[in-house]
């Protein structure tokens, strides 16, 4: 079973290099391999969950043993983050596939969107495994760079401001990261956890704050975490729509993770418990008040992204069996639910050609499915019984309930303020662009495949001269059948909105949305699943006797 562990990693890598070789010349042959190798991982992903339950499992790849060989570590908590990450960045996958075949994408933006999109997945479960820090930041830099290519896809400006942000950021947590590393490395002889574990009861109260205090900006940085999340509202939804799904869903959650990892793991005893608990109170506050004050769809949700962030570090700053739990369950619950908010924004704004909440409308009865689609996991992001979000939410304030101290009360009032924001921005959201009445000129009569005609070359052909778009009386460019033309393609072209989207599209979104939730159907088993895994994670040995047993 050991065997299994480092596939996650490996399939997606490989696949990448028969990515590029297909091309755009076979791009069906690529559009196969993208999604056989991510169903396999799914696959392998669940197995090695449901093996881990019986205590981790590890592999020392060549067979050098710690500290100089790459470790792999798959437990309770990283199967069980595998698993949701390969089952959402699958349906983000078809997603895409929809999209792309919708817009008659065959160019080479397209072509280059699988093997960045596989190198990504691959960067991800890499950190998930990762066994140690050396590749944890190998980990964070495959993610990087294929973050990077995604972000920036078709090269419009808006992309590549955003793309050259985010790279700034993450080159100066890289750095830091590098520092932290090599301090470690200094102080003990080893950047392996499980002898990082063993080795940091030895060293100086100041080195081991130094070190966790260094660790945790780097991961908050990655997380967007207050006052270190900036960055995100302006370099997410400049992205196409699959993209910044499984950004908000995936990435920021592998910041998460590495907190929950190196704070039960490397740093017990919870010395920086109190700092974490402020961090969590002022992201949930400062982020819901942000998605208040917004009124574009996708930099709304990308706010209530890092409000609900705080929700994971209220978990990790209590330090118990119950708020670890809890933090888990969120995660899982969290990522999910993004992912597919922002889908169904990548569908939003298809139909009614923007996500500007003050020009759509009318929803709720020319899209009854699309509104469905984004009412259920809204609900679940607002903490709405029965949903998944409500029992994350509810297992984290009882667990600040029984802390007692006068913190975990304050965050435990400060969660439920948020909450009630959380709603009070769904409700905003849906009663412009779902209940209300349908605005002038807002919906779209054309098809996305009239929007790819190739008319603007036939007119620079008679004119001489470059292509003039057709605009309405207001300004707004129009496409052949009379929809808004927005670029809302993956490569940055610009495609016509649509009544009705591709099937595609909507059945990879349906699938999230089922996924969200089997959390609430599957809650007594996901609660126990959780709970062991807090239990694994706060009592360290079977991690520690796994990775350095002869």
């Amino acid at each position: 079973m050991n065997a299994l562990v480092p596939l996650p990693v490996l399939l997606p890598l490989f696949a990448t290099g028969l990515s590029l070789a297909a091309g755009i010349r076979l791009k069906r042959f690529q559009r196969f391999i993208s999604v056989a190798v991510l169903t396999a991982v799914v696959v392998i992903s669940v197995v090695l969950m449901i093996a881990a339950d019986d205590g981790p499992l590890s592999v020392h790849l060549g067979d050098f043993a710690p500290p100089l060989g790459i470790t792999l570590v798959a437990d309770r908590l990283s199967g069980l983050m595998l698993t949701v990450s390969s089952l959402v960045t699958l349906c983000v996958l078809v997603y895409s596939l929809g999209q792309g075949m919708a817009d008659k994408d065959d160019e080479t933006p397209l072509a280059v969107f699988h093997p960045a999109y596989l190198i990504l997945v691959a960067g991800i479960a890499c950190t998930f495994l990762a066994g140690d820090l050396m590749n944890l930041f190998v980990g964070f830099e495959i993610m990087l760079v294929s973050s990077f290519v995604l972000l920036t896809l078709g090269g419009t400006g808006p992309r590549i401001r955003a793309g050259s942000t985010y790279v700034i950021i993450s080159l100066l947590s890289s750095m830091i990261f590098l520092v932290a590393i090599a301090i470690t490395y200094a102080a003990t002889g080893t950047v392996n956890f499980a002898q990082l574990a063993e080795r940091f009861d030895g060293l100086s109260l100041g080195v081991t704050t130094l070190i966790q205090a260094m660790l945790l900006t780097v991961f908050g940085i990655k997380a967007a975490v207050f006052p270190v999340a900036a960055w995100l509202p302006d370099s997410y939804p400049t992205a196409p729509a699959p993209v910044t799904a499984v950004f908000a869903g995936l990435l920021t959650k592998v910041g998460v993770y590495c907190m929950l990892r190196t704070e039960t793991l490397l740093f017990p005893g919870n010395r920086l418990g109190n700092l974490l608990l402020v961090v969590a109170l002022a992201s949930m506050i400062i982020g819901i008040l942000g998605a208040v004050a917004q009124t574009d769809l996708k930099r709304l949700l990308s706010f209530t992204l890092i409000s609900h962030i705080g929700y994971m570090v209220f978990g990790i700053g209590l330090a118990d069996r119950a708020g670890i739990g809890g933090a888990i369950v969120y995660v899982v619950h969290h990522i999910t639910v993004q992912t597919t908010l922002f889908l169904v924004a990548g569908l939003i704004e298809r139909r009614g050609g923007t996500t500007e909440l003050t020009r759509l409308g009318g929803m709720a009865r020319g899209a009854p499915l699309l509104s469905l689609l984004f009412f259920v996991p809204a609900m679940n992001i607002a903490g709405i019984p029965p949903f998944s979000g409500f029992i994350g939410k509810l297992a984290l304030m009882r667990a600040g309930v029984d802390n007692g101290s006068v913190l975990a009360w304050v965050l435990v009032g400060g969660s439920t303020l948020t909450s009630l924001l959380t709603l009070y921005v769904i409700v905003k959201v849906w009663n412009l662009a779902f209940w209300r009445s349908e605005p002038p000129g807002q919906a779209a009569e054309g098809t996305v495949m009239e929007s790819q005609e190739d008319d603007t070359d036939d007119d620079v052909a008679d004119e001489g001269g470059p292509a003039v778009t057709p605009q309405d009386d207001q300004g707004i460019p129009v496409g052949p059948g009379g929809g808004q033309v927005v670029a809302t393609s993956i490569t940055g072209k610009a495609v016509t909105t649509t009544k009705r989207p591709p099937r595609t599209m909507l059945a990879a979104t349906a699938a999230t949305v089922v996924l969200g939730l089997s959390y609430t159907v599957l809650a007594g088993p996901l609660a126990a699943y959780t709970d062991r895994s807090a239990q694994e994670l706060l009592t360290r040995t079977p991690y520690i006797e796994e990775v350095l047993r002869p």
